[in-house]
């Protein structure tokens, strides 16, 4: 299997970009979700736990598919489960851009 140096940087950039989008929206459901929790707002964790739940298991399945393809190692999806979902997500985003050539123009 191709470490993520033997793979393309654009197929690499590409799937961060899938990653990233689904990072945010989820990210967007997890701030208020934890603040309904706070203020034991049951209804509102009754909607919004399983949209992030849903947007979780979305998260997860693609970082796991990008360790699959080796595009990245399987310290991401770790990082996913460990930190639940787009705040490790994005962090390890940021990390592998870091580490790629410069894009095409």
């Amino acid at each position: 299997m191709a470490t993520a140096r033997e793979q393309d940087p654009e197929d690499v950039r590409r799937a961060l970009r899938t990653v990233g989008i689904v990072a945010v929206l989820d990210f967007l459901l997890l701030v208020p979700l934890v603040i309904a929790a706070l203020d034991h707002a049951e209804s509102t964790v009754d909607v919004l736990g399983p949209l992030h739940g849903a947007g979780f298991v979305i998260l997860l399945a693609l970082v796991v598919r990008g360790a699959v393809r080796g595009l990245w190692g399987w310290w991401f999806p770790v990082i996913a489960v460990v930190t639940g979902g787009p705040p490790g997500c994005l962090a390890a985003d940021i990390y592998i851009r870091r580490k790629l050539p410069p894009a095409r123009a």
